[in-house]
């Protein structure tokens, strides 16, 4: 038996598009068709499955989803993350040496003054392998500190 009856309603297990490469995403949209002569998703897993059968199967949501990505961009190529903050070497040095002068800055003030995300900043910090400071107010000690410890015993 090649497909369980579960399989045929195109109900496949959930993997990742990142075994995925350029070429298969091209493969799959050839597959897709255009126009009058286009497949339907169920038909396109059905058909990668057969063509592939070492590979993990597909399931309709990564169909859509390269679809998708070809129709907003017109390219199917892994797209970097926008999250990544580029931030250049001048802008670390300053960073640094603002540190330098004033160890106990917070990372915050750190942030606003050179207009980066306070998060940006401890990545930077802990990448040179600096630590942030934190005031805290303690009391000072006196001198008959270590008898009232005693005493309290």
């Amino acid at each position: 038996m090649l497909y369980s009856e579960f399989e045929t309603k195109c109900n496949f297990k959930l993997w990742k598009m990142s075994y995925l490469t350029e070429s298969l995403k091209i493969e799959i949209l050839m597959m897709i068709g255009y126009g009058d002569r286009a497949r339907t998703q169920c038909e396109v897993v059905r058909l990668f499955r057969e063509t592939h059968p070492d590979l993990p199967p597909l399931n309709q949501g990564t169909i859509s989803k390269i679809e998708a990505q070809y129709r907003e961009m017109g390219h199917v190529r892994k797209v970097p993350s926008k999250r990544q903050a580029v931030v250049d070497d001048d802008t670390k040095l300053n960073l640094l040496l603002a540190l330098e002068e004033n160890p106990i800055t917070p990372a915050r003030q750190l942030a606003r003054a050179s207009n980066l995300n306070h998060k940006t900043v401890l990545k930077i910090l802990k990448y040179e392998k600096k630590r942030p400071y934190k005031m805290q107010a303690v009391q000072e000690l006196l001198e008959d500190d270590p008898d009232r410890r005693t005493i309290f015993l």
